[in-house]
């Protein structure tokens, strides 16, 4: 094995399986309440984790922007500035949850005017929610803290950090809901702890292994102004294409939802093959955005472009592999998922177009963290301002004859644009 391809697995592999691990934190609440007698306490954890995906996915910059910067710096040498935009990402970090702490209320309103629950799920859920909403500095300063270390080409920590956070989740939340009663504030007081216990470990292991560069760092030179303005510029072009991200998955959602309950629950379950690609793929592009950064810091050309031919290789590798497992498989998973005979009936209408999503989207993984790593931002964000604008006119175009077909073209369509508008726009840049 080449070392270039040694590289990419030592950062993507551990990647893959932190992604995993992410959405056992919700399943462990969802699993622990659901023994508790009532579907209200379901629906509860339901809505309060949707609330906090949707509010901790708009901030996916911290991780993004601070790892792309680190990586450049670690290619460059430059442990002081690697130091310094670790410090200037959890101090934005910190800054952002005050904000969300101090508007918790409004936020908490203006969420359940959006979201159709029962008055007893709305309470139950505003317990959660403002047992949760303390978390924010945790979870936005652990974003600061996996972004440096990917960018630092350690992907294991992150791995060890999410691994740690399940234990103590589903430990803490046993405890308080079995043993002290507490049903979903214990839930939501086992989440919290996790969180905590996440970010601490996470300065532990910064301040363990990399001491030294702590000692290199001048206050005077923290928020040096045309650093701080680099900064806010990348992250500024990440909060909007994420913008774009979440209206696109909304959308996806809420429309799915006028088609029929049958309808709207195929959508989530065949999302759900689409979720399962993404943990993949998301691993190599961490590998993408950690070495294409290194690279561009050193002003490796060769090895960058190494670097973006070997990750197309193995993007082309799991798409092949992802592609025939849906087509052959694809149905017996579903099964696995549900035993509603209906809907597993009506998925088989829609199930080829779900087949199509690993050709149609890897290189847009890939790219972006091709496009993180080389702080190409601008580049992600006009690739991914296309091609939503792109899915919304596909689907109103064609929604009147093809009704879901059409969600399900202007998807793949999305997906396809991103990756062909960054791998043209990149071209000149890399």
């Amino acid at each position: 094995m080449s070392p270039i391809n040694r590289q990419i697995l030592h950062i993507a592999i551990p990647s893959i399986i932190s992604n995993i691990t992410v959405p056992l934190l919700g399943l462990v609440d969802v699993t622990i309440v659901g023994h508790l007698g009532s579907a209200s306490y379901i629906g509860a954890i339901a809505v309060g984790g949707m609330l906090f995906n949707m509010i901790y996915w708009i901030f996916g910059f911290l991780r993004m922007g601070t790892g792309g910067l680190t990586a450049q710096a670690y290619g460059q040498h430059n442990t002081q500035e690697g130091t310094r935009i670790l410090l200037r990402s959890l101090s934005v970090s910190l800054l952002l949850a005050q904000v969300l702490l101090v508007l918790q209320y409004p936020i908490r309103l203006i969420a359940f005017m959006l979201i159709d629950a029962s008055p007893e799920v709305q309470e139950l859920a505003t317990r959660y929610f403002h047992i949760c909403i303390w978390g924010a500095p945790a979870t936005l300063g652990l974003y600061s803290f996996t972004g440096w270390f990917i960018g630092m080409q350690n992907s294991r920590y992150p791995m060890y950090i999410a691994i740690t956070q399940n234990i103590v989740n589903i430990a803490a939340s046993l405890f308080f809901v079995f043993v002290l009663h507490m049903k979903v504030e214990g839930v939501a007081l086992g989440t919290l702890i996790a969180q905590y216990a996440g970010v601490i470990m996470a300065y532990l292991l910064c301040i363990s292994h990399y001491h030294p560069f702590r000692q290199q760092v001048r206050r005077m030179q923290l928020f040096e102004r045309n650093a701080m303005k680099r900064f806010f510029l990348v992250n500024r072009d990440i909060f909007l294409r994420t913008l774009c991200l979440v209206a696109v998955t909304v959308f996806f959602t809420s429309t799915g939802a006028t088609y029929g309950d049958v309808v709207l629950a195929v959508n989530t379950l065949l999302m759900q093959l689409f979720t399962l690609f993404s943990y993949i793929m998301d691993g190599f592009a961490y590998a993408g955005e950690a070495l294409s950064g290194k690279y561009t810091g050193s002003n490796d050309k060769i090895r960058l472009h190494q670097t973006v031919r070997n990750l197309f290789g193995w993007g082309s590798a799991m798409a092949l592999l992802f592609t025939l497992t849906y087509l052959w498989g694809g149905q017996n998973f579903l099964q696995l998922l549900t035993n509603d005979t209906e809907v597993i009936a009506a998925s088989g209408t829609y199930l080829l177009w779900t087949v199509a999503i690993p050709f149609c989207g890897f290189s847009a993984f890939i790219l972006d963290g091709i496009c993180i790593g080389t702080t190409s931002t601008r580049i992600m964000l006009k690739s991914m301002a296309t091609a939503s604008t792109l899915f919304f006119g596909v689907y109103f175009l064609c929604s009147g004859s093809w009704g879901n077909h059409a969600l399900w073209m202007a998807f793949l369509v999305y997906l396809a644009v991103r990756g062909l508008m960054q791998g043209y726009l990149l071209r000149n840049k890399i």
